[in-house]
């Protein structure tokens, strides 16, 4: 399977074009445009390889996504990604440009977010102030509009499995748009969810059904957007975040301040005096929604969009997420993780078993 998709790839370099807006570029036009893959040029270093920025002979800006040449499921996402967002068109979507095949090389070329991605600002205690509450509150609508796009009306159902802030990029204005398609899935209309024996996705934000059982559906999206949401109001990482003398986790700290009637302390000191507080606390209300332990309790895309933007509507009481207690316990899941299967960037599990 990978040597055919490897062949379908490169047959792409002769043809020079794939549908009206897709291009394939030459080789000697990347080595150009990114100064022989300067490290200068290096954008920052993704779960198959590192980004480039690139400026072509006509001066316009780009992204190259160069696949590592040792990774070795790289070829069945590279197949993947290209199938997938070359069909896809949203605003809050990254837009790809084309693809470049050369030998063993492999890369997607994207349109290039002057702004990288969000955590490189939410999580910086210097660039995060940059990030004001109406700013915040535009990012987390924008994904969510994006997230529904794929899962009902794109041109097929996508679901994306490693919604994250580093693949929540930002354009000239901020604007979000989700990244990296790589392990996206894509459903048949009558199908609600799957069962895969290979997990890919980040720690953190991984449902309980999927991480633990390999089950995943529309609703493992929507938990993964509960942690974000969670993180971009906390300014916070659910993976690193610890509460004084506890390791309970980002989810397990907002899940105790709800319980406590104190939920706005969950708010980053750093929009205090932008945030809207009900907004906020709504918006928390969800957040907690989206993360519950059983799928079946989690909305869809579609209501959680009605339950963010419409102040009348009234909200569910969430019931206990799913989250874990002190490292101990977190280190006892029925998962297995190898060392090698994570990358630099936030922990990207490529292949995870359950026993």
């Amino acid at each position: 399977m990978a040597s055919e998709s490897f062949n379908g790839a490169a047959n792409l370099e002769s043809k020079g074009r794939k549908g009206s807006d897709f291009l394939v570029f030459s080789f000697a036009v990347i080595v150009a445009a990114t100064n022989d893959f300067s490290s200068e040029n290096k954008l920052g270093e993704g779960g198959f390889g590192p980004v480039y920025k690139g400026k072509l002979s006509d001066e316009r800006e780009i992204a190259i996504k160069r696949l590592s040449r040792t990774s070795g499921q790289g070829l069945v996402e590279f197949k993947n990604e290209l199938i997938l967002i070359s069909k896809l068109q949203h605003t809050n979507l990254v837009r790809v440009l084309g693809c470049c095949v050369h030998g063993e090389e492999k890369m997607l070329i994207y349109e290039y977010m002057p702004n990288k991605s969000l955590d490189f600002f939410l999580f910086d205690e210097n660039r995060k102030a940059l990030l004001d509450w109406p700013k915040r509150w535009n990012i987390i609508e924008g994904i969510a509009q994006g997230l529904l796009y794929l899962h009902k009306y794109s041109r097929m159902r996508v679901i994306h499995r490693d919604l994250k802030a580093s693949n929540i990029l930002l354009d000239e204005h901020m604007n979000p748009k989700i990244s990296d398609f790589g392990m996206a899935r894509i459903f048949k209309q009558n199908e609600t969810e799957a069962i895969t024996d290979r997990v890919v996705g980040t720690y953190g934000y991984m449902s309980p059904e999927y991480a633990m059982e390999g089950t995943f559906s529309e609703k493992s999206d929507v938990f993964s957007f509960g942690v974000l949401i969670l993180e971009i109001v906390s300014g916070k990482r659910n993976t690193s975040f610890t509460h004084f003398d506890k390791t309970v986790n980002l989810i397990g700290y907002a899940w105790e301040l709800w319980q406590e009637g104190d939920a706005l302390a969950l708010e980053d000191a750093t929009i205090e005096e932008t945030c809207v507080v009900q907004q906020l606390l709504r918006t928390i209300h969800v957040a907690l929604i989206c993360v519950q332990e059983n799928a079946v309790d989690r909305p869809m895309m579609s209501d959680v969009i009605s339950m963010l933007s419409n102040d009348t509507m009234l909200l569910p009481n969430p019931k206990r997420p799913a989250f874990f207690f002190g490292r101990t316990e977190s280190k006892s899941t029925s998962v297995e993780r190898k060392s090698e299967d994570y990358s630099v960037n936030n922990i990207t599990i490529t292949q995870m078993r359950a026993r």
